[in-house]
């Protein structure tokens, strides 16, 4: 039994599963994670599989829970970050050690990245933050931000062509309604800017 099942089964047991306040909902082989095994984070991916790469290295992906991210069982409200690592390609070759390592976009990849953003959305708590990255080398980040209504807060471009973008974004808190009038906004909405 693996060491991923063996995690699941235990936080299953434990009834820790939904109590983690991290969510990587297409986590991969969890390369970019500085600790691959951290308890905080429920590592989810729709993929298990194992290969070895070209360079003879090998390459595991197993998640903690199979998920699909554009329907992701979990309540709304649950997590207080969220990490969105998308596939970023469309056109590879099926043994590709790139769609092996990243997975592949399918024709409907609009639609599922979109979902895929209301689904983070819908299941980070209020004032929640989600880690958004994405590789422009086939699809710029331009259009990738044309599918959610949420607006970014901060990003950074990286890479050795500088294609990889990381960009965080907050889940918008409903509860607290922003007055537009001077001299309007109480002491509670204050807070909530400045925190």
């Amino acid at each position: 039994m693996g060491h991923s099942v063996t995690r699941l089964i235990d936080s299953l047991q434990k009834g820790r599963l939904v109590e983690k306040p991290i969510l990587d909902m297409c986590c991969g082989s969890r390369m970019f994670h500085f600790d691959r095994t951290n308890p905080d984070v429920l590592f989810g991916d729709i993929r298990t599989e194992e290969h070895t790469l070209c360079d003879g290295r090998k390459l595991e992906i197993a998640p903690d829970m199979h998920i699909n991210f554009t329907e992701l069982p979990f309540a709304d409200n649950s997590f207080s970050v969220v990490v969105f690592d998308p596939p970023h390609l469309k056109a590879l070759g099926k043994n590709s050690w790139m769609a092996k390592k990243y997975g592949v976009l399918n024709e409907t990849w609009q639609e599922d990245i979109a979902a895929g953003f209301k689904e983070a959305f819908r299941v980070l708590k209020p004032e929640g933050v989600l880690i958004f990255k994405w590789n422009e080398i086939q699809i710029k980040t331009s259009e990738i931000l044309k599918l959610t209504e949420v607006k970014p807060l901060v990003g950074h471009i990286s890479g050795k062509r500088s294609n990889t973008h990381w960009i965080c974004f907050m889940k918008p808190d409903a509860r607290q309604p922003v007055s537009t009038e001077r001299n309007q906004i109480s002491p509670n909405q204050v807070l909530s800017v400045t925190r």
